[in-house]
């Protein structure tokens, strides 16, 4: 996967198109890789390969040294495997139903996409991209399984969208493009379709200046979901003043809040404690890794539990002691997740799933647009969880 990033890059376009002063204050944070980037950029290398092999492209000795070199990786698994074989399989039936409309269609992986004609030296990179007459499909692998990200005019994906029209319209005479994104691990597909020309009028009228925006000096800071992934969400004041200015209610009854008043703080509420996560979780790392003081805090040490420094040592001594080896052990079987990571999930399902079972969950309030059905009655929500 190409390791280059555009300053006003498709991944960020969320965050840059509703947040231009955003773009002056990533570029000078430092970058820090995380597990789950690691994790992502090794699920989509082995996707590449994959797919790659599926279509003849690479022999099967060329696979297996790729594939082995993958699997030395301390982040991969079984379970990454299989969820992967899933996705390239659902890749290979997209392009036999793309070959059986155009004989001659192209699949491409990893391609750099431009769409520098409405966001400056703007480029980001399609997983696959199929092209066949009057179509392109552009389909992104999301290995994530925190939150289900739907395509449904996904910036991102509309960004790719227009990179692919401008390398491939000529040749296809596109007329449609969709976008896909597949969440394995959330056993999740999202498409949209748009046509081609309803997707260069969002470009020309709404990326383009959204853009030109973002790259003026001095561009304002705005404080939304977009904030999520930004590299200075913990120190921005933008954000910091949103929510004191969300913290702040007139109640109309100052002792007793209404039905309304009650749903307006729990939506500020979890606003307010995600933005005091993160300023928090700031804190500490800078006062951990870099020795920072602030003022009225301090670093302590924090709770722990005692462990052995050495189990065999501890067992022998023990029996040494007279006890009985059986007594001092406990014989407990492997959580689901790791059971399942040891079998592999395909078998997994084959040999345990009729001994599993997913209990209703306790019941919780979110927001409306959570897509997660209401339940309808209290009293069998109640039993259900008890």
């Amino acid at each position: 996967m190409p390791e280059v990033h555009a300053v006003l890059g498709a991944s960020s376009a969320h965050r840059w198109m509703n947040c231009p002063g955003s773009v002056a204050l990533n570029a000078n944070a430092p970058d820090k890789s995380s597990a789950y980037a690691e994790e992502g950029t090794l699920t989509h290398s082995l996707a590449e390969n994959m797919i790659n092999y599926n279509l003849g492209r690479m022999t099967k000795r060329e696979f297996n040294k790729a594939f082995g070199e993958i699997k030395k990786n301390e982040l991969y698994t079984q379970e990454m495997q299989e969820y992967i074989e899933s996705y390239a399989n659902t890749i290979w039936e997209l392009m036999n139903e793309a070959k059986a409309v155009t004989p001659d269609a192209a699949l491409l992986t990893e391609q750099r996409l431009d769409f520098s004609e409405y966001v400056p030296d703007g480029f980001g990179t399609g997983d696959v991209v199929i092209v066949y007459d009057g179509f392109v499909h552009i389909i992104d692998l999301k290995y994530g399984k925190g939150v289900g990200v739907s395509a449904e005019s996904n910036p991102q994906l509309m960004l790719y969208g227009l990179g692919a029209l401008a390398a491939y319209d000529l040749l296809y005479g596109i007329k449609t493009v969709k976008m896909t994104i597949i969440q394995p691990r959330l056993d999740i597909v999202s498409s949209y379709e748009m046509y081609a020309e309803d997707l260069e009028d969002w470009g020309e009228n709404i990326v383009k200046p959204k853009a030109e925006a973002a790259l003026e000096e001095d561009a304002p800071c705005y404080a939304g979901g977009w904030c999520r992934f930004c590299k200075v969400k913990s120190t921005c004041r933008a954000r910091a003043e949103a929510n004191l200015e969300l913290a702040k209610f007139e109640f109309q009854d100052p002792r007793l809040l209404s039905d309304t008043e009650i749903g307006s703080v729990l939506k500020r509420a979890e606003d307010i404690a995600a933005w005091a996560g993160d300023v928090k979780a700031y804190a500490q790392a800078e006062a951990i890794e870099h020795g920072k003081k602030w003022d009225g805090w301090k670093l302590v040490e924090g709770k722990s539990n005692r462990k052995y420094t050495d189990e065999l040592a501890v067992a022998k001594t023990l029996t040494d002691a007279g006890y009985e080896e059986a007594v001092l052990y406990e014989r407990k079987l492997l959580g689901i997740t790791a059971m399942e990571k040891l079998v592999g999930k395909k078998n997994f399902t084959e040999l345990l799933g009729e001994l599993v079972i997913k209990p209703a969950g306790a019941p919780t309030l979110v927001e409306i647009s959570d897509k997660r059905p209401e339940i309808n009655s209290v009293e069998s929500a109640k039993e259900d969880f008890e």
